[in-house]
């Protein structure tokens, strides 16, 4: 396996953890007759602000896998794989590992500026496709 597809299933693998990170607090706190309903109308009970974090955190993984995972198909099915596409592969999940713990407590700017490291990575890659 190319360290870019290492990287594409290791960071799906980080998106079964993140839904496992947010989950169960939600479902905590929110209680059972909730988080199993057809959730038609709001919450009677508030989540907690890291519970809210994490939640947020784990769409904007899903927002970012979307587009890493399309510049790794572009990059193998093109065959364009080099040590540049491979560092962008490890950078995009260095900071997707990064970026939970920077969301869920509130790291500013720094969730910001991780945010940042693994889209450019991301578009990098994209861009080295392409050359």
């Amino acid at each position: 396996m190319t360290p870019e597809l290492t990287a594409l299933t290791l960071a799906a693998l980080l998106q079964a953890l993140q839904f496992a990170l947010y989950a169960v607090p939600a479902n905590r706190e929110l209680g059972p007759g909730y988080t199993m309903s057809a959730r038609d109308r709001p919450p009677s009970r508030e989540m907690s602000a890291v519970t809210a974090r994490l939640g947020r955190a784990l769409a904007n993984h899903f927002e970012g896998l979307i587009l890493f995972g399309i510049a790794v198909g572009v990059t193998q099915m093109s065959g364009q794989n080099t040590a540049l596409t491979a560092a962008c592969g490890w950078t995009y999940l260095a900071a997707r590992v990064l970026y939970i713990p920077a969301y869920a407590l509130g790291w500013r700017p720094w969730r910001s500026l991780i945010w940042a490291v693994g889209f450019f990575a991301t578009v990098l890659m994209l861009l080295a496709a392409l050359i």
